[in-house]
C-alpha cells in the first residue's frame, strides 16, 4: 500500500469536481496539501475559501484565488480530509486543529466531499475526538469532559484550545450531544453521516466511493 499515491489519486479525484464559477471551500490537512496543486493544475477559474491560516497560505503560493468567508452565503463545494471514516458514515476531523471552521464550511456547501487514503476507513470510530475549547475556565471544562487532554502549545484558526477526548465511546450522536451540552466547548471533531454528501477513497491504484449506511 502506498498511503501517498492514494492521498494523491484522491485529491486529483475530488479535484475533478470543480468548476468554472464555483464558490469552493478548501479544508486542512495532508490530503488537501495533495489537493491544492492539483487545482493549480487545472487552473480552474473558481473563488476559494480556506479553513486554515495554513491552506490559505498555501492555496495563494499556488496562484488559487482565496478569498474571505464572509464574501459568500452560500458555498456550491467543500473539500477536507478526514482522520477517521466509519461504516456507518460518521467521521473524526480536527487533526489539525481546524474542525470547528471546517464545520461551519461543510455545512454551508451544497455538496461536502472527503477525500482520504484507505487507512482512513475503520468499523467504528475511536479515540481520540478532537475538541475546540474556550481558554476561559479551561480546567473546569476538562474535568467536566474526563479524559480529555489539551494539546500542548496548540491553539485553532480562531485562539481556542485544542484538546483531545481520548474516552472509549459506543455511540458518536450521544458523544456528539454530550460535548454540544458542555459549556466551554466551542467545536468537536465528529461529523455526522447527514453532512456527508461523498467520500472518495484512494485504494490501490483507484478512487472507491465509501458506501453510506443502508445502500447498496
Amino acid at each position: 500500500m502506498d498511503v501517498e499515491k492514494e492521498k494523491l489519486l484522491a485529491a486529483c479525484a475530488g479535484a475533478a469536481l470543480v468548476e468554472d464559477g464555483m464558490r469552493v471551500g478548501l479544508g486542512t490537512g495532508t490530503t488537501v496539501a495533495y489537493l491544492l496543486p492539483e487545482l493549480a493544475r487545472r487552473a480552474v477559474k473558481a473563488r476559494f475559501i480556506a479553513t486554515s491560516p495554513r491552506t490559505e497560505e498555501a492555496a495563494r503560493k499556488l496562484g488559487l484565488p482565496v478569498e474571505p468567508f464572509d464574501t459568500f452565503n452560500q458555498l456550491d463545494l467543500a473539500i477536507d480530509g478526514a482522520d477517521q471514516i466509519a461504516a456507518n458514515g460518521w467521521l473524526i476531523k480536527g487533526g489539525g486543529g481546524a474542525h470547528t471552521r471546517e464545520k461551519i464550511v461543510a455545512s454551508c456547501a451544497a455538496r461536502f466531499v472527503v477525500i482520504a487514503d484507505s487507512t482512513k476507513l475503520v468499523d467504528f470510530l475511536h479515540g481520540p475526538v478532537p475538541l475546540e475549547l474556550l481558554d476561559f475556565g479551561h480546567a473546569a471544562t476538562l474535568r467536566h469532559l474526563e479524559p480529555t487532554v489539551l494539546r500542548s502549545g496548540v491553539k485553532s484558526p480562531d485562539g481556542g484550545l485544542v484538546a483531545d477526548y481520548q474516552g472509549e465511546f459506543d455511540d458518536p450522536a450521544v458523544l456528539a450531544r454530550w460535548f454540544e451540552a458542555t459549556p466551554g466547548v466551542l467545536g468537536h471533531g465528529l461529523f455526522a453521516p447527514d453532512l456527508v454528501s461523498d467520500v472518495l477513497v484512494g485504494r490501490g491504484t483507484s478512487v472507491q466511493r465509501a458506501p453510506k449506511e443502508g445502500t447498496p
